[in-house]
């Protein structure tokens, strides 16, 4: 990578997040000489990442609303602290342009896009009109929110059910709403408004035609503040419960060069509309055709972006930093090589067969190594998991040359990781990776219901 070309050290990073991403970004800002503050909840003051970081700042009791939410008492930390830049992580306040405009308002520098390519491409109904002007292949649907029952009818009527109601403000799997026919779509709309409204502050919804067991791709792009804009391949997102990612790949199987090149140039399309900078990922559905419809765009970091940075050996947040602080990326679209293959697996504190979470305290922890192994996590010996937040508690992940050798380094590292006194989904992992259908690369995103590995019992 080319050499800083100015002074940095000046400046100091509030990190309005928690748990591994966290960590992840204090560990970046100490590579690059940055300084760090942890912002953490009364029930994470043992966290990890307040233990790493320079400074740690207590913003508020244990519900996200009143700490990892609180936008005053995390700017008020950033005075407090003298922190001119603060970084989103993924989640709570990472797609909330409203934060961004006040970090901009403030002076802060927000290490991501600006408020207003967040609020064009983060949003999931404007984010279709600009994939609609950029060319973007796009599902039947409604042409914008969807005012009351009266339309969401009128629209499921034209397009033919299944149909698939979505949070305009969504994200995580949230605020999505499958509906087969007419008899279930008004209670399945009221019920998708008001956890759109509960989870992200916005009750707006919007309607797509559904496409059964689709492959779920997603392209990584990186932007600078000069202009350049490239991608970095995809990820293979298909291993999903509940429309929630829990095994991602790089690359994916599905898309040969050519492929990839096309669906590639769609997303760098999309993200020239508004000049995106930062680190981004357009989401895309891949039917049995291989035709490849237009979702959504993720204006930051994605939980899975360590996949691709294992087969490009890009640092991703690394980047994130260095282009917020106006650093001109170092490589063109033609650089960018794909090597080997990368899986990362979510581990969570949870039942393995129910998904119901499990806190506790670890009594016991030893993670894997070796070539090609990577564990990024926050927990460690004597820790206690506590109830208030997501249940990942980390995430394993392994390159080797090909996919097949991926899986098997993949199952080994399972078997080493070591979490005791919780439960964790580790045996459900070694049962998905030992699936014929997964090894086969032949699964979609309803895989895990289609195998039985939904609605179990414990």
């Amino acid at each position: 990578m080319a050499p800083l070309k100015k002074t940095i050290t000046q400046n100091k990073v509030l990190i309005a997040n928690r748990g591994e991403i966290a960590v992840r970004i204090i560990r970046a800002c100490k590579e690059i000489g940055l300084k760090t503050v942890a912002i953490y909840s009364v029930a994470d003051k043992d966290s990890m990442h307040a233990k790493l970081a320079d400074e740690s700042i207590c913003v508020g009791n244990s519900p996200s609303s009143s700490s990892y939410l609180n936008i005053p008492s995390i700017l008020a930390a950033a005075e407090i602290s003298g922190a001119d830049m603060i970084h989103p992580g993924y989640g709570f306040l990472a797609e909330r342009s409203d934060f961004a405009s006040i970090c901009e308002k403030c002076g802060i520098i927000f290490i991501g896009p600006t408020s207003h390519q967040m609020k064009s491409l983060g949003d999931k109904v404007s984010s279709k009109i600009y994939a609609k002007k950029a060319g973007l292949p796009l599902l039947p649907g409604s042409e914008g929110v969807v005012k009351d029952i009266k339309e969401a009818t009128a629209v499921a009527e034209s397009i033919g059910y299944p149909i698939i109601l979505k949070a305009s403000g969504g994200g995580g799997g949230r605020g999505m709403k499958i509906v087969w026919d007419f008899d279930s779509l008004e209670r399945s709309f009221i019920s998708c408004q008001n956890e759109a409204g509960a989870a992200f502050g916005n009750p707006d919804v919007y309607i797509e035609k559904y496409i059964e067991n689709p492959r779920h791709i997603e392209f990584q792009i990186l932007g600078d503040q000069h202009g350049n804009l490239i991608h970095l391949g995809e990820r293979d997102c298909s291993v999903q419960r509940r429309h929630q990612k829990v095994i991602e790949e790089a690359p994916s199987g599905k898309l040969d060069p050519k492929l990839r090149e096309k669906i590639g140039v769609l997303a760098l399309k999309l993200t020239k509309e508004v000049g995106y900078q930062g680190a981004g990922t357009v989401e895309f559905l891949l039917d049995d055709k291989n035709n490849a419809y237009f979702m959504e765009m993720n204006t930051r970091i994605q939980v899975e972006h360590p996949v691709t940075e294992e087969i490009t050996k890009v640092d991703l947040v690394r980047w994130q930093i260095l282009m917020a602080l106006g650093e001109k990326l170092p490589f063109l679209q033609k650089d960018i090589t794909i090597q080997g293959h990368s899986i990362e697996c979510r581990i969570n504190a949870e039942c393995p067969k129910t998904f119901a979470p499990w806190p506790g305290m670890i009594t016991g922890f030893s993670s894997p190594g070796g070539f090609g192994v990577r564990f990024d996590s926050f927990i460690y010996q004597g820790y206690t998991v506590v109830p208030h937040y997501d249940s990942m508690i980390g995430k394993l992940i392994v390159w080797a040359e090909s996919r097949s050798m991926a899986i098997a380094r993949m199952k080994w590292a399972l078997g080493e990781l070591i979490i005791d006194g919780i439960r964790t989904n580790i045996s459900f992992h070694q049962e998905v990776l030992n699936h014929e259908v997964f090894v086969n690369d032949t699964h979609t995103t309803g895989f895990l219901d289609q195998y039985g590995f939904i609605g179990r019992k414990a």
